[in-house]
Parts: C-alpha cells; sequence; structure tokens
C-alpha cells in the first residue's frame, strides 16, 4: 500500500540521514522523497511516499516519533492532505509538432518556461495522476530530460 509522510524536523545536519535509514531499515521503499525548509528557517519538512503494509507503518512512526530532531510525524490516509507535484519536462518540439504540445500545455494549465527551436521546457503542477496524464501525452514527441519533485502534502 502506498503512504504519504510528513515529518517537521530540525533544520540540522544528519536529520535527513537518520529519517530515511530508519525508513529503509524497517523495510520500506521511498517512492520520492521531498526535502525543504519550511517558513521558519529552523525547521524542515521531509514529504516521503512510500510502499509497505500497514502494521509496519505505524511501528515505522512511532520510531520517527522518537527520532531526536523530529518534531511532528503526519501520516496523510487518502483524502486527508492536499497533495500536489511539480514537473519540469524538456520536450522535443519542432515546427510541425509544436502546436500541439502548446494546445496539451493550455489543457493541463501547465507553463513554458523555456523555449528554443528544437524544444520546449514545461512546468505542470497538480496531483499525481495529472502529472502522469500529462507526461504520457508528451512522450510520443520526445521527452528528452525530466524532473519531477515527488509528492507534497499539507492537511486540510
Amino acid at each position: 500500500m502506498r503512504h504519504t509522510i510528513s515529518a517537521l524536523v530540525e533544520n540540522k545536519f544528519g536529520v535527513l540521514a537518520r529519517v530515511a535509514g530508519m525508513f529503509s531499515g524497517r523495510g520500506f521503499n521511498i517512492d520520492s522523497l521531498n526535502v525543504a525548509p519550511t517558513h521558519e528557517a529552523a525547521f524542515s519538512r521531509i514529504t516521503a511516499t512510500l510502499k509497505g503494509d500497514d502494521h509496519a507503518l505505524e511501528l515505522c512512526i512511532k520510531q520517527l516519533r522518537k527520532l531526536v530532531n523530529v518534531v511532528e510525524v503526519t501520516d496523510f490516509a487518502e483524502g486527508s492532505a492536499v497533495t500536489r507535484e511539480l514537473v519540469l519536462v524538456k520536450v522535443r518540439a519542432d515546427a510541425r509538432t509544436r502546436s500541439e504540445i502548446l494546445q496539451i500545455k493550455d489543457i493541463f494549465r501547465a507553463k513554458i518556461v523555456n523555449m528554443s527551436h528544437d524544444d520546449l521546457v514545461i512546468e505542470c503542477t497538480g496531483d499525481d495522476e495529472k502529472v502522469s496524464a500529462f507526461l504520457n501525452l508528451l512522450d510520443p514527441f520526445g521527452i528528452l530530460e525530466l524532473a519531477r519533485t515527488g509528492r507534497l502534502a499539507l492537511k486540510r
């Protein structure tokens, strides 16, 4: 089963390594991992998307809460959070295909962040399904590069 965990942690050296090590030590495969400072410089938020069973997740969260630099841990049940993902994708776009790619971009409310003669860099934000659908439609044109943040989440 897929789980999204958010941990508010002290913004200190080594905290991420301890948190990620604890997940892997409990047998969880980390699908995505996001870490960034919060509005308070002393804290960072770690958002992880994991695969594993519910019982192991409970134990994992208990262990996570015991880590010294962890302030708060939230396990987001389905529907209890606002989730988003960001993707930057460089797609091949010549004169013949550019207009079709721009139509797809408009449908998904994406933005062009860079344009050259041979390619476009497009930014798209949304839930996992929206981002995946966007990438599936761009794939036939030729995806040259891709950077995807993984899931971010906040309580509703």
